[in-house]
């Protein structure tokens, strides 16, 4: 596996998921918003929300605020998707919600569907969802 395009599709990943998480909790989403979500600078979000346009995964209105196409939706929705059933199988297990977070985000990019798909499956059963 080429180690460059995993970490730019975790970055990919990260920022699609912050956008996603940021127009759920506000409504609307500014480069600020995420620099600061993110802790990151406002010169670095610019570059990344540059490469995701060029990707097709986000537009940027005139007056800044930025929306994911259906692509990157869909694309963020898996990640939350996988964030959220990774972080609540590590609670179930009695890890601490600070830690099981931390650690569905850097588990949520390597893990295999088919892996993801049989723990999804043991989270729904085993917590009724």
């Amino acid at each position: 596996m080429d180690y460059r395009k995993h970490r730019a599709d975790e970055s990919i990943e990260d920022y699609l998921e912050t956008i996603l998480f940021l127009h759920k909790k506000n409504g609307q989403v500014r480069s600020i918003d995420i620099a600061t979500e993110m802790s990151f600078t406002k010169a670095s979000v610019s570059v990344a929300m540059k490469n995701l346009r060029e990707k097709g995964y986000i537009t940027m209105a005139d007056n800044g605020y930025i929306t994911l196409t259906p692509s990157g939706q869909s694309r963020a929705e898996d990640v939350l998707d996988r964030h959220t059933i990774l972080s609540q199988w590590l609670m179930s297990l009695g890890v601490s919600e600070e830690i099981a977070l931390v650690d569905a985000c850097r588990v949520e990019h390597d893990l295999s569907p088919e892996s993801f798909e049989a723990i999804k499956k043991a989270v729904q059963s085993k917590l009724g969802i």
